[in-house]
């Protein structure tokens, strides 16, 4: 599990570096319409991450052992194919400083930790939980998903700077 905690380590760390300098008017300005802010972006990301988080928590406690095979969870990158999130992963409308923000994303991460650091990599990959794209996808694999879904939404937030 080490792998996948360092991998979302790692991008969480290129996605903050990508917003710092910023100003909260910046992250929350609108660019373009329809689309999200930079701080809306972020606040998807900690939603996202808590809701990973919970799904994980409660299949661990509740869900049938179905180990399902590995997923190309990778291509999640890959912004030419444009996803709709879920609603409960849409961020608000409310103007936030990135200091709360900053605090939200931890706050997220430190439950994902807790709950990773209190099971093991083999009971991870023993049960699955179903993603929009991928299907069934094992525990094991939201872990890192994660990262990839951050890396995803970073990109985005390097097309929103470009625009301000």
């Amino acid at each position: 599990m080490e792998e996948y905690v360092e991998h979302n380590k790692a991008v969480r760390a290129e996605l903050l570096e990508s917003v710092n300098g910023l100003t909260d008017e910046q992250l929350n300005k609108e660019v373009e319409d329809g689309r999200w802010t930079i701080m809306q972006v972020l606040e998807h990301l900690y939603l996202m991450e808590r809701s990973i988080t919970k799904a994980i928590q409660g299949t661990l406690e509740k869900g049938e052992v179905c180990p399902v095979d590995a997923k190309p969870i990778h291509l999640s990158v890959d912004r030419s194919k444009k996803v709709n999130a879920p609603s409960f992963v849409d961020p608000s409308k409310e103007s936030i400083t990135l200091d709360e923000m900053k605090e939200k994303l931890i706050e997220s991460r430190n439950g994902l930790l807790q709950v990773v650091g209190n099971t093991t990599k083999h009971d991870l990959a023993q049960k699955s939980y179903p993603h929009p794209v991928f299907g069934l996808v094992s525990l094991e694999q939201w872990v890192p998903f994660i990262g990839y879904h951050e890396k995803r939404h970073l990109a985005q937030i390097e097309e929103l700077k470009a625009k301000l």
